[in-house]
């Protein structure tokens, strides 16, 4: 059986959890969508990605990784422009899309969760990209001061650090060389380069990297490598963190998150990067974004 089933909470019996917790008491909530990636990606490729990843640094380092969540920000302001652009219309995206403040709320209550467990620490890591994972930073800040556990927010490309391919560190993209890499080392099997289209045919639009070409299962190995060591490394850090500040508050009820959310979060929502208004001309009225593209209520 591959070790790293027995990090995740969904395929650990009572006694494993009770054994890992104990020593290591971190939880891992990773997050993405199903979307475009190429041809060449299963679509679930942001959750999947951050979830092997977990999977891989608790597995090594300690901790406990929860259920990926699939359903994450799509179709809203800036990435329905986004879509428009990368994508174009097509019948089905096979997306498995929220909008901002259903999945900020369900992340409020993930971590009120993690909370009245007891963890100490709690990484979020999101593979999907765009602004949410600001705002995700931005929620983690604004609900930290409420919680026991010590939180720690990033997108998976912030631990990064191999610098391969001549971008540096922390090097990203959708669907190309970076993504494509990733994805090769951590789930081969959803992975297809077959499906490309051969050189010289014309490239489908469905949201494919520009470098795809240049993507390779060692290039994605070393990445992952640096990935884990960093998840690992701020693992540490948080657990020494909850040591030293010894938190007196505790996240229990159903009732303090909704008043969490009504009273610390809303207040401060309109300014989330995924709210804004974008200053672009509205999509056609064709466009199979359109539809969500500019919403204006929420709750």
């Amino acid at each position: 059986m591959n070790t790293r089933n027995k990090v995740r909470w969904e395929r650990m019996f009572p006694d494993e959890l009770e054994s890992a917790f104990t020593a290591c008491p971190l939880l891992y909530l990773t997050y993405g969508l199903c979307e475009p990636h190429g041809p060449q990606n299963a679509l679930g490729l942001d959750a999947l990605k951050a979830h092997a990843l977990a999977c891989h640094a608790a597995d090594e380092h300690g901790g406990i990784v929860a259920p990926p969540d699939y359903w994450h920000i799509h179709e809203v302001g800036q990435f329905a422009h986004w879509l428009e652009a990368r994508v174009g219309h097509i019948e089905r995206g096979w997306m498995s899309a929220l909008p901002p403040w259903q999945h900020f709320k369900n992340v409020c209550y993930q971590i009120r969760a993690a909370d009245n467990l007891g963890f100490k620490a709690v990484i979020l890591l999101t593979g999907h990209y765009g602004a949410n994972w600001e705002d995700l930073k931005t929620l983690v800040a604004l609900i930290q001061p409420h919680v026991g556990a010590r939180l720690h927010a990033l997108p998976d490309f912030e631990a990064n650090t191999a610098g391969f391919f001549g971008d540096g560190t922390h090097a990203r993209d959708h669907a190309g060389k970076v993504e494509t890499s990733q994805l090769m080392a951590l789930e081969p099997d959803c992975v297809d380069l077959s499906r490309l289209p051969p050189d010289g045919a014309p490239e489908p639009q469905f949201a494919l990297g520009p470098d795809f070409r240049l993507s390779g299962r060692r290039e994605g190995e070393a990445m992952v490598k640096s990935q884990v060591a960093w998840l690992g490394a701020k693992g540490r850090e948080l657990l020494a963190r909850h040591e030293a500040e010894k938190p007196a508050a505790r996240l229990r009820s159903y009732d303090q998150v909704e008043a969490l959310w009504r009273d610390v979060v809303v207040p401060k929502f309109a300014d989330f990067k995924t709210m804004r208004a974008v200053e672009a001309p509205p999509l056609p009225a064709d466009s199979p974004w359109a539809a969500n593209a500019a919403y204006r209520i929420w709750a």
